[in-house]
């Protein structure tokens, strides 16, 4: 594996799902593929989980790890070329990613979308050009479209708490105080539909009329605009806000009413409920369920340190 950016760089997701259940019985078992190797992960963006989860599932694998806040410790990053950089701008990321990957065996970045400009933020400009000018394997860390290590950590979780062969799975909207960016929603999607598209799942879709997400990441997927309908009988329960993705950016006002809370989980089939982190209490969640049974946030954020080291694991095994 020399990417991961999105579900598509897995092949097999049962076999991938078994593999980082392998490693969380045995984390400490193939510390000699990591000895004598770097890690470098670099944000521009603030992280708690990501960064924790992918430096102890390093850690595990035995490598050695670097942390840079580009956004707080670099100089200031410019990303267009042909650009005379006689601006703010001090170095251009050809030359940065290149050095880091002189520095490091194995690279992972995250960046967040501007939320100005669709086209630009859908191309994935920025993270592609770290690739590409990198020159040794990189992980996302999130990107302006995607969050596959918390996609294949929900998965991990869903595949470890489910009662049935076929869960019904439930994304739903959640009111938030800002508009967010479409990343998790984006991902989760797309690798709940590759499940579903393999038999481990049913997937259900629920938001306000104008928040659909962009189709590529949706293909199979129920879309159904009545809350309360989707949430029948549903087994897991994901709650996450997003904004517009044809009104780019935007989000809506007056949708309070979307906040999960045991009232409405009692329309499932005792579903466990979800979310990434950070969440805001009793306005995208409620306490109650925070705190309650039903939630599984907390074993949903350990998980991320399986599918960090799943993916490190196989990068290193693909190094020469």
């Amino acid at each position: 594996m020399k990417l991961f950016s999105s579900v598509h760089d897995i092949s097999n997701l049962k076999e991938s799902v078994n593999q980082a259940l392998m490693l969380k019985a045995d984390p400490f078992g193939h510390q000699k593929l990591g000895k004598n190797k770097t890690l470098g992960l670099v944000f521009l963006n603030p992280s708690l989980r990501t960064r924790l989860s992918t430096q102890k599932a390093a850690l595990n694998l035995g490598m050695n790890v670097m942390v840079m806040n580009l956004d707080k410790e670099g100089w200031a990053l410019e990303t267009e070329d042909g650009v005379v950089m006689n601006g703010t701008t001090v170095e251009h990321i050809r030359e940065a990613a290149a050095v880091m990957g002189e520095y490091c065996d194995i690279l992972g970045f995250r960046s967040f979308p501007k939320l100005q400009n669709r086209d630009e933020d859908y191309s994935e400009g920025l993270f592609n050009k770290f690739v590409k000018f990198s020159g040794v394997p990189v992980i996302s860390l999130e990107s302006a479209t995607l969050h596959p290590l918390q996609s294949f950590a929900d998965l991990i979780t869903i595949e470890e708490n489910k009662k049935i062969v076929k869960p019904k799975v439930v994304l739903t909207w959640a009111p938030h105080v800002k508009a967010l960016p479409q990343a998790v929603p984006n991902s989760f999607s797309e690798w709940m539909c590759r499940a579903q598209a393999e038999g481990m799942v049913d997937f259900v879709i629920t938001h306000p009329q104008g928040l659909e997400l962009a189709e590529k990441f949706t293909p199979g997927a129920k879309i159904e605009y009545n809350q309360d309908l989707a949430l029948q009988g549903a087994d897991f329960v994901y709650a996450k806000n997003w904004s517009s993705y044809t009104d780019y950016g935007k989000t809506v006002s007056g949708a309070e009413s979307w906040m999960m809370t045991h009232k409405k989980l009692e329309q499932t089939h005792e579903a466990k409920v979800m979310h990434c982190l950070p969440v805001r209490r009793d306005f995208e969640l409620s306490a109650e369920v925070l705190d309650g049974p039903h939630s599984i946030v907390i074993k949903e954020a350990a998980n991320r340190v399986w599918s960090a080291q799943m993916v490190l694991k196989n990068m290193l095994e693909g190094l020469k």
